[in-house]
């Protein structure tokens, strides 16, 4: 693997997760960066899945599709069982087998990428499309405006909300840009510019700037979409700046390597196991940072015992594959 992208599917587990410790730090602003780790997440899928080898066809997406299934429900499917079984999940009139199990399921990624990976994989497969990537994300730019000006509540802020129908659109965004830069991987790895750094910071700002000033302000939420296009840009430098740091992140020691791709190798087990383990954490009313090291501790043993578990089912599916 690329280890830019190991560096960043690392990175995006860490934004995540941090976004979920409210209540663990003195503060609940150091508890953010979400969305930035989601969109990050989303933009490294698309750059990994950007050559689909699969067949333009029914069987050929039914073939790629089933095994991106197999790899994003396997996880989820055992820690709803195991934390139906120890009462921390519950079935209910409003969320009952088929919500859990199947669809959206309690995890918003696993609802967003299953929808996503459809459209994804007939844009990389169709060569007008995916040779027009910029132009795709322009028209979908143009429809989510469409959306915003004319059915998108704008009275308070809320854009940034995983759970609102149009991030989405931002979110297969993210992947069409991650699949444009492993198209230009040749001219942009390794290949280093200040300008990536100085965007990136100058995005960061504009982006958590506009999500404290709209955020508080009622007045200002109508103006809430730069947030979008301030993320977005955002990303793209990122990814830009750490696409020109390839060689150097290769050269980090290899004790910071390893911690790196220990983190990377187990985003979507860290990801599935952290809500229920950040709740009892909370309940124990620790003190700080006793709190952070505890509960940091416990989600990255829990994710990795699930991973063992994990990996262990996809060889012995591929051997009975063979």
């Amino acid at each position: 693997m690329i280890f830019f992208i190991t560096f960043l599917r690392a990175l995006a587990a860490c934004l995540i997760t941090n976004a979920h410790y409210t209540g663990i730090y003195p503060t609940d602003l150091i508890a953010n960066g979400g969305l930035l780790g989601d969109v990050l997440f989303f933009a490294v899928s698309g750059y990994c899945l950007f050559h689909v080898k699969h067949p333009l066809s029914a069987s050929g997406f039914g073939r790629w599709y089933g095994r991106r299934v197999l790899r994003v429900y396997t996880p989820v499917l055992i820690m709803t069982v195991v934390f139906m079984i120890i009462g921390r999940y519950r079935v209910s009139d409003d969320q009952g087998v088929f919500w859990w199990y199947v669809y959206p399921t309690y995890y918003h990624f696993v609802s967003s990428i299953l929808i996503l990976y459809i459209p994804f994989f007939f844009i990389m497969k169709i060569p007008a499309l995916r040779g027009r990537l910029p132009l795709i994300m322009i028209i979908l730019a143009g429809i989510w405006m469409l959306l915003y000006w004319t059915v998108y509540d704008r009275s308070f802020y809320h854009i940034d909300s995983v759970h609102e129908p149009m991030i989405r659109l931002l979110f297969l965004e993210s992947m069409l840009l991650g699949a444009w830069f492993r198209q230009h991987d040749g001219e942009l790895r390794n290949h280093f510019s200040w300008i990536a750094p100085a965007g990136a910071v100058t995005m960061l700002i504009v982006y958590f700037a506009s999500k404290l000033s709209f955020s508080g302000r009622a007045a200002l939420a109508p103006l809430q979409f730069v947030n979008q296009f301030a993320i977005f840009a955002l990303l793209y430098f990122l990814f830009r700046m750490f696409s020109g740091l390839d060689a150097q992140l290769e050269k980090l020691p290899v004790p910071v390597k390893r911690v790196i791709q220990f983190i990377s190798d187990m985003t979507l087990e860290i990801y599935v196991v952290q809500y229920v383990i950040i709740d009892v954490i909370r309940e124990q009313s620790l003190f700080v940072p006793l709190n952070w090291f505890a509960l940091t501790a416990a989600i990255l043993i829990a994710a990795y015992i699930l991973h063992q578990i994990v990996s262990a089912i996809y060889k012995l599916a591929d051997r009975r594959r063979k």
